[in-house]
């Protein structure tokens, strides 16, 4: 049976500003809001033309998760998110205000440019070869 990644969590402080952010800076669709009582919901993301692999904003539950939002990965790129027009995602996304840490540039596998998300993860805006 072919398998694939379904969803990512990713940690985040409040479901509502996720979700604008998201929607709003990146250009995400909402795929699902679903209440789950006590303050918990079920809110998958995915960015246009996603046909498996969602990402899942989980609200930060205890004090320990807390501490994580904005470095799951350590400090590290933690998110790759692949385009098939480069100038075009970065042009309109430096538009809409997203931090891009450094200039973008040409690797033998592609175009790339680091930005954060809002709580402070970083992510690869890559279009390969």
């Amino acid at each position: 049976m072919p398998q694939h990644i379904g969803s990512i969590s990713l940690l985040v402080r409040d479901y509502d500003e996720a979700i604008a952010y998201f929607t709003e800076k990146l250009g995400f669709g909402l795929v699902e809001d679903t209440d789950l009582g006590n303050g918990k919901r079920w809110v998958l993301i995915a960015p246009p033309g996603s046909m498996e692999t969602r990402i899942l904003l989980a609200k930060a539950a205890t004090a320990d998760q807390a501490q994580h939002i904005g470095d799951q990965a350590g400090g590290r790129v933690f998110l790759f998110l692949y385009t098939d027009d480069f100038w075009r995602d970065y042009e309109a996304y430096r538009a809409r205000g997203v931090r891009f840490r450094e200039e973008p540039r040409v690797e033998p596998y592609g175009i790339v440019a680091v930005f954060e998300d809002l709580y402070g993860n970083r992510w690869d805006l890559l279009q390969l070869k």
